[in-house]
């Protein structure tokens, strides 16, 4: 893998993330509050602005953190010590301010100009239920009519990575600035990451994700469940030649069981580290590929790279919320 990144050496930024900026809102809730908001543990709904006032009124906010998938990756690799930049659309409103404010905090570089006119910044109800399980309830707003205009296109060139988020590709003027930072970052020898998100998003979009893949994609990350949906397949087992001719290389992450290093026809199996009871599976995931691509950068193997992941989200899992309580350089120092 090494030497596929000596490109980078000229390189200013170590990676520029694009996705929904979304203001995540932690709620502890019992059991009864989802049966009585027809909510499914464990789902992912898109609400409109009265059915999040209305589900606000009746919980009590544990926390606000500047969220979103690409996001929370993008700061897990600042706090890591990394140089890095996210690109969202805000609006220049309450949420869209706290946002701006909160995910600088981390030295995260956020230099996307909030809009003064369209819907109002997206945020997230996320429902910590007392089985650590989360239910996240999503107004988009702002977020979906993030367009080409909203991306300096000249900072991908100077990036060794470029990170996309599945969910930019619900909308189609997303999905335009989606593709048009790939073919830059592909002329520029940027590689190209992108995170599957979601297993419903996966199914929405299959056929195209799997064509954007072959031709832009260097690294995938996704889920055991987003790996079904994209083969149509009921088996991982089964799904190891699609996943070895995919791309250059492909992580999957497994919950408690760990997760695989697909890379072309090797395969890495990494364990879980888990730092103590787990209270909150939000953003796991995001922490999981923020922890590997800290790795690569720093030119570490593979293996290396998936227990530095692995340590990160073993941590974020014992807390509320995606941003680390603890010092993340700190916690993989002796790996």
């Amino acid at each position: 893998m090494k030497e596929s990144f000596r490109h980078f050496e000229h390189k200013k930024v170590d990676l520029i993330g694009l996705g929904n900026a979304i203001v995540d809102i932690i709620v502890n809730i019992a059991d009864e509050f989802l049966e009585i908001n027809n909510l499914d543990k464990g789902s992912m709904n898109l609400i409109n602005s009265d059915e999040s006032q209305r589900l606000l009124e009746n919980c009590k906010v544990i926390k606000q953190i500047s969220g979103g998938s690409s996001a929370n990756t993008v700061v897990s690799l600042a706090e890591l010590g990394n140089h890095v930049q996210f690109i969202g659309r805000v609006k220049n409103d309450q949420f869209g301010n706290f946002f701006s404010d909160d995910i600088k905090k981390s030295k995260t570089i956020f230099n996307t100009l909030p809009t003064i006119e369209g819907a109002p910044t997206a945020h997230s109800i996320i429902l910590v239920t007392p089985d650590a399980q989360r239910t996240m309830c999503t107004y988009l707003g702002a977020s979906v009519e993030f367009e080409p205009k909203d991306i300096d296109f000249t900072v991908i060139k100077e990036s060794k990575y470029l990170y996309l988020e599945g969910y930019l590709w619900d909308s189609e003027l997303a999905k335009k600035a989606f593709i048009k930072a790939a073919q830059i970052a592909k002329q520029s020898n940027t590689k190209i990451i992108l995170s599957l998100s979601d297993s419903f998003c996966v199914d929405r979009h299959r056929e195209s994700f799997l064509e954007l893949i072959y031709e832009y994609v260097d690294i995938v990350f996704c889920n055991e469940s987003e790996v079904l949906s994209l083969f149509k397949n009921d088996k991982l087992s089964s799904c190891q030649e699609d996943l070895s001719s995919l791309c250059e290389l492909v992580i999957v992450t497994l919950g408690s069981n760990g997760s695989l290093i697909v890379n072309k026809n090797n395969v890495e199996i990494i364990e879980s580290i888990t730092k103590g009871k787990i209270i909150d599976t939000t953003g796991a995931g995001d922490i999981y590929a923020g922890g590997f691509i800290h790795g690569l950068i720093n030119n570490c193997s593979l293996k290396k790279c998936g227990e530095i992941a692995s340590i990160c989200a073993g941590q974020i899992i014992t807390q509320l919320g995606s941003r680390s309580d603890i010092d993340l350089k700190e916690l993989i120092k002796y790996i």
